[in-house]
């Protein structure tokens, strides 16, 4: 996530507590492993697993709403039309 943090030298913009200079050393350790021709590939297979569980937390969501919605309905009886009794009665 990305906030703003109190240090000495104002305006700094930390991204998981982690500094430019971090940041920057990390993207060129992953540039030397990995080299640039796979970068793109690392990237578009980061993008596609982002994607998808992006999606299954949607559906995942939806499903617990559904949950709730019937469980709500099934706790308040009073929403719910009374059945009136049907069986004829002797007017004798």
């Amino acid at each position: 996530m990305l906030e703003f943090i109190n240090a000495p030298h104002a305006g700094v913009l930390a991204i998981f507590g982690l500094g430019y200079g971090e940041i920057a050393l990390i993207i060129l350790i992953i540039l030397l492993l990995f080299g640039a021709r796979k970068l793109p590939e690392l990237a578009k297979g980061l993008a596609k697993g982002m994607r998808l569980f992006k999606n299954e937390l949607k559906g995942v969501k939806s499903e617990i709403e559904d949950i709730d919605s019937e469980e709500e309905q099934n706790l308040n009886p009073q929403d719910k039309p009374q059945q009136q009794d049907k069986t004829p009665k002797d007017e004798n």
